[in-house]
């Protein structure tokens, strides 16, 4: 049986998920921990890209155990999608080999327990999703016009999706989860 692979990323109304934190301000309360805490429950695996893992692996691991995302981080199996690293990268973290949509393909369907999430960055997110590997994706949508990059710029054709789940925080946020539409 296929473990199932999700990515979940915050986004302005207009479609930015580059630094949220630049644009979340006050709307990130409870009902968002609970949710983020749901959507990395049972994961085992995480696909990161490259930028984004130099990033994290120079803050988390000295954050500690006691915040709540390093003590999922930390010890979580990494899968680091890159082209310039190599060799032990240290952090738990494994380099992908090769083409990264035959790769998460592999780890898809090998051995193993739990989900996969594709925590980013961005065009990880974007070439995983639109290739079919990403079962679902989660947008949290906050009431508010970022700047920055989209998950979904001009470069992506127009690609049809299906609304999974939905649902709204009283923080005014919309998460919704959606799968490639199958035709």
């Amino acid at each position: 049986m296929a473990r199932k692979v999700t990515a979940h990323q915050f986004n302005s109304v207009n479609g930015v998920v580059e630094s949220p934190n630049e644009w979340q301000f006050d709307a990130f309360g409870p009902e968002e921990g609970q949710l983020m805490g749901a959507a990395i429950g049972g994961i085992t695996d995480v696909v990161i890209g490259r930028k984004l893992w130099q990033e994290w692996s120079e803050f988390w691991p000295a954050a500690g155990e006691g915040d709540f995302f390093a003590g999922f981080i930390n010890p979580v199996r990494k899968h680091v999608v890159t082209s310039t690293l190599s060799g032990d990268l240290g952090w738990n973290s494994t380099v992908v080999d090769g083409d990264p949509v035959a790769y998460v393909s592999a780890l898809k369907e090998g051995e193993g327990e739990g989900g996969i999430s594709v925590v980013g960055g961005i065009d990880t997110i974007r070439s995983l999703f639109l290739a079919g590997v990403i079962d679902e994706l989660t947008l949290t949508t906050h009431p508010v016009v970022g700047v920055g990059r989209r998950l979904f710029d001009e470069s992506v054709p127009v690609t049809r999706l299906e609304l999974v789940r939905s649902q709204s925080t009283p923080a005014g946020n919309a998460v919704l989860t959606y799968a490639l539409k199958q035709d």
